[in-house]
């Protein structure tokens, strides 16, 4: 089944050499065990991921507003990334 990503060029970051560098954020556990202040779930450690990492092999394509980055995305992106340079830079 094919998987599709609609992304910003800028949320990329092209320095990190693959998926398995990516920080992921843990935001706090009460936004997922409290409502307003007031517990919903027993008093334990709840994982609340900020998002996710989905291996490159899954992805079809990543759709952008400067084109479409397929595999290998490394340099795909990067021509993505540099043509947006590009025309930020003839403004």
């Amino acid at each position: 089944m094919p998987f599709y990503i609609a992304a910003p060029v800028s949320t990329f970051d092209l320095t990190i050499p693959d998926g398995d560098h990516i920080p992921i954020e843990e935001r706090a556990a009460s936004e997922v065990t409290h409502i307003q202040g007031v517990s919903i779930a027993p008093d334990v450690h709840a994982a609340h991921p900020a998002f996710d990492v989905t291996p490159a092999r899954y992805i079809s394509a990543i759709f952008t507003e400067r084109g479409i980055a397929r595999a290998p995305y490394t340099e795909s992106l990067r021509g993505l990334a540099n043509s947006a340079q590009l025309a930020a830079g003839s403004r």
